[in-house]
């Protein structure tokens, strides 16, 4: 495995792009969108998590959590909703939709993805020409991951993630990024669903790193303890090498520190001490390697720093609920499709 945490992690709760579909609007219009777990079946059957982003290709709009104050968002700017809240995105603030079908698909789906939505078109599912000069592109994709067994990236990412389209050396890439989205899903070209999946996965990546970059000196969580020397070392070892018998004082020996000193800074940032996030850790591999192949139980134990089958059965089923064999059947075989959601006006 590598020694770059981030990559390691995304790996192991399986990040993945759904789609991509864009919204050309005339104002006024309003988009708004449901609690993200309600989308799930309809976008990708079978994940745990499922996190929407959009993109301002051009013109400007506005973004915002249902009940919460309107971000302003410009052309470049890109708005995550990490924990799936309803939200809404509105050519002027304070907008709602007059009504959210609870369905929230195109029936039928859509021959070919990504789906363009454009003013005036003949869909029951959106009307986003409100007649007015002011035109407004949005890009708009989903973003599956695993929440269990574990998944610490979920919990230290904020409600709302926006990363300006403006740099302060000048427009960052994202601006272009987002138009060669619009391209890319204009000209509908063969693969181009699988280029637009593994562009959102690029996307999410790069908002992450603007996000870290700014996190303050004194902030909390998964990304900023990876930010941190002795803490960022110490994850960084039990992600490369989950089955070595790790212990506090040889992670203090390894991260240059003393253990007692790693474990208050492990626990400040984490919020959980050393032992406890490795015992998590191989929960999640060991899950992955249950679910993807065909190994023996002894074999994932093996695999995942345990010496007997026993013990990690056990260890397996307090983390999860279900022994290694239940969760395999319930977790293999489960069909990942790509469906589009409708857009409330």
């Amino acid at each position: 495995m590598s020694a770059d945490t981030l990559s390691d992690l995304l790996r192991a709760v399986r990040l993945r792009g759904a789609f991509f579909f864009y919204v050309e609007g005339a104002e006024p219009w309003v988009v708004e969108t449901s609690r993200s777990s309600e989308l799930i079946p309809v976008i990708m059957p079978g994940v745990e998590h499922l996190m929407e982003f959009h993109g301002i290709a051009s013109g400007s709009c506005w973004a915002a959590i249902v009940g919460d104050e309107p971000i302003r968002l410009n052309e470049g700017d890109v708005v995550f909703f990490p924990q799936g809240d309803p939200h809404i995105m509105s050519s002027a603030p304070g907008m709602r939709a007059e009504i959210l079908d609870g369905g929230l698909h195109f029936t039928p789906r859509p021959p070919q993805l990504p789906y363009c939505l454009r003013p005036g078109q003949d869909t029951s599912t959106a009307r986003l020409d409100g007649g007015g000069r002011e035109q407004t592109t949005v890009v708009c994709g989903f973003l599956g991951c695993d929440a269990k067994p574990f998944n610490p990236l979920l919990a230290s990412m904020p409600r709302v993630l926006r990363v300006p389209g403006v740099a302060a050396e000048g427009k960052s890439w994202i601006a272009n990024f987002l138009r060669s989205v619009v391209e890319e899903s204009s000209r509908k070209r063969p693969g181009g669903e699988a280029v637009l999946e593994r562009m959102s996965e690029m996307l999410f990546v790069e908002v992450l790193r603007h996000y870290v970059d700014g996190l303050p000196p004194d902030h909390r969580g998964w990304l900023a303890g990876m930010r941190d020397a002795a803490v960022g070392r110490a994850l960084a070892l039990m992600h490369e090498k989950p089955a070595d018998p790790w212990t506090l004082e040889r992670l203090g020996e390894e991260a240059a520190m003393s253990r007692s000193v790693l474990a208050e800074r492990f626990v400040h940032f984490i919020g959980q001490p050393p032992m406890q996030y490795l015992a998590q850790w191989r929960m999640q591999l060991a899950a992955g390697r249950l679910r993807d192949t065909d190994a023996k139980v002894v074999d994932v134990a093996f695999d995942v720093g345990y010496d007997n089958e026993a013990a990690f059965a056990r260890a397996f089923k307090r983390a999860v609920g279900e022994s290694p064999g239940a969760w395999r059947r319930a977790h293999r075989g489960i069909q990942k499709g790509h469906p589009a959601p409708a857009l409330a006006n």
